[in-house]
């Protein structure tokens, strides 16, 4: 599994621009997550890991306060969950998340990414069977048997556990997240995560070659200029 969880990260900010589009993304995610669980983060324990790693990702705090109080409002967009697959350069595999208030705008919008890569935009299912929807929680100063023993005991499903320079990461099917982190701070109590993410991740992965890495690259970058995309999962090595 290694570090497959980064590729998301790996096409972060790397202008100004970028990174206002990265605060954008955050703010739209947390307005919803706050509208739909509560705008109190103790007791939103999703709005409250999502606020934690926006801070990590530098996102400002009048961004995540701005999005809060947005949702306090009620009223306003009412976004919703659209998820694309397909086949991107060089035949991999790919699947785009997006948080929409306009579900047809969007789908021409991710289409047209495909098209103008001469790519192929797939059905429901087409790509992600070959890959985990998993949770990833990434903390340190824990034993990785002790760890294991109280996921165990409190029957999570642990998918793997991989310990590297003293860091543990954990990997869970996603709907076992709540769980796994209410077991961890039972027996160890409060916990910060330097990861703590619902991903989707390749099964195997793939190299690219010749033209296919600057198309892939031209590819993910008209995805992510798109206000609706929130993540991108590929197969990609």
């Amino acid at each position: 599994m290694g570090r497959a969880y980064q590729n998301r990260k790996d096409s972060m900010a790397k202008t100004s621009d970028a990174k206002a589009k990265v605060y954008s993304k955050y703010g739209r995610e947390i307005y919803v997550v706050a509208k739909a669980g509560g705008l109190d983060p103790t007791g939103n324990l999703s709005l409250r890991s999502l606020i934690e790693r926006a801070k990590k990702d530098q996102v400002p705090s009048h961004v995540i306060e701005k999005a809060i109080e947005k949702a306090k409002g009620g009223a306003g967009e009412n976004f919703e969950l659209a998820r694309y697959e397909g086949y991107g350069p060089g035949n991999c595999m790919v699947i785009i998340e997006c948080l929409t208030d306009n579900p047809s705008r969007t789908f021409n919008d991710v289409r047209l990414c495909f098209s103008k890569t001469k790519t192929k935009i797939g059905t429901q299912g087409s790509v992600s069977h070959m890959f985990d929807h998993l949770t990833i929680l990434m903390f340190s100063g824990q034993d990785e048997e002790a760890v294991l023993d109280i996921l165990l005991m409190d029957d999570v499903d642990v998918v793997d556990i991989e310990n590297e320079e003293g860091m543990l990461t954990v990997f869970a099917p996603h709907t076992e997240s709540f769980k796994a982190k209410k077991a961890l701070s039972e027996a160890f109590g409060e916990i910060e995560y330097e990861v703590d993410e619902i991903q989707f991740i390749a099964q195997n992965t793939a190299p690219l070659a010749g033209d296919d890495i600057e198309t892939f690259e031209t590819f993910t970058a008209m995805l992510n200029d798109l206000d609706d995309v929130q993540s991108i999962y590929h197969n990609v090595e």
